[in-house]
């Protein structure tokens, strides 16, 4: 795996910073674990992206899904949630301490929270398999050196897709950013940062429909409502699409799998491997409210600490 093994090992190591995850690092860090959150920007989840939310418990009136889960992330931190921007690619969930393999480093821990949602891709692009490794990449940091002084192309609306688009701007000639929808789901410093680079070029509402190549990627076919099929010679492919499936490839078939590709958990939220436990929309029993999400975050929290502590039954304190 790329990156350099952290020596530092957390109590709770938790995959994904959205409600679930937040909340998740909130019990363990107020149980007096050491803990952190593995995640790759602020609108990288369902919640991060929906506008108005205007029955969480406790907030009055409307409120947006990032600003809910600012407010969450602040507060986990306040509590010493330390939150790494990294992306988890692969695991050994079995080894003592647990591994998380990111692109940037190895972080070990006693306990791991996959909360990862169910954004992930089931659909790929045309070409997409078939030129993996030959110029389509998931990863700029790892394979943005390989396009010096060439175009690449960069698909994606999120707070992930326009940092890498930033970062290869860096090494490349010209990147071009594909955006999916009629707006960047970015943050607005993210946004700011991207209109002052003049070799990024924005393409809003751009649909892809082939990568193709003979045996490297060559170029891009894509749609943009009103205008037609467009194509676009480039020698780089980085894809940070959203779909509506659990995101567990970095698991690399661990854990037990409901036929639909959700994780198994029992009521603790513990998975078929001790120690690592599974919350959010991740779970095919899962109801899509980000106060159910934050309710399993909060349950998975207080089971890491009964894990690590050897306790029968959970402790309950409602001054935390």
């Amino acid at each position: 795996m790329d990156g350099k093994e952290n020596s530092l090992v957390y109590d709770t190591l938790i995959i994904g910073g959205g409600p679930a995850g937040a909340t998740a690092g909130i019990y363990a860090a107020r149980a007096g674990l050491k803990a952190a959150i593995l995640d790759r920007g602020l609108t990288s989840g369902a919640l991060a992206i929906t506008r108005k939310i205007a029955n969480y418990p406790g907030i009055e009136g409307e409120i947006s899904g990032a600003d809910l889960l600012l407010t969450m992330r602040r507060q986990a931190e306040q509590f010493g949630v330390v939150f790494i921007d990294d992306k988890a690619i692969g695991t050994d969930l079995k080894s003592e301490p647990k591994l998380v393999f990111g692109n940037l480093s190895t972080y070990q821990a006693r306990t791991v929270v996959v909360a990862t949602g169910s954004m992930g891709r089931s659909n790929l692009v045309k070409g997409e398999a078939e030129l993996l490794g030959k110029g389509v990449s998931y990863c700029a940091i790892c394979d943005g050196a390989f396009f010096k002084n060439k175009t690449v192309f960069v698909a994606g609306s999120s707070d992930e897709a326009v940092d890498e688009a930033l970062y290869l701007a860096n090494i490349v000639e010209q990147v071009y950013l594909l955006c999916p929808t009629p707006e960047l789901r970015a943050s607005k410093k993210l946004v700011l940062d991207l209109q002052s680079r003049s070799n990024i070029k924005l393409v809003l509402g751009a649909a892809l429909k082939q990568i193709y190549g003979s045996d490297r990627v060559e170029g891009v076919k894509y749609l943009v409502r009103g205008e037609g099929e467009k194509d676009l010679q480039a020698s780089g492919a980085f894809l940070y699409l959203q779909g509506g499936v659990p995101i567990t490839d970095f698991l690399v078939g661990q854990l037990d799998l409901s036929p639909e590709g959700c994780i198994l958990v029992d009521r603790e939220y513990q998975t078929t491997i001790p120690g690592v436990f599974a919350v959010g929309d991740v779970l095919c029993s899962h109801i899509k409210q980000a106060v159910i999400a934050a309710a399993d975050g909060a349950i998975a929290g207080i089971a890491a600490q009964k894990y690590i502590t050897g306790k029968k039954q959970m402790g309950f304190d409602w001054s935390k």
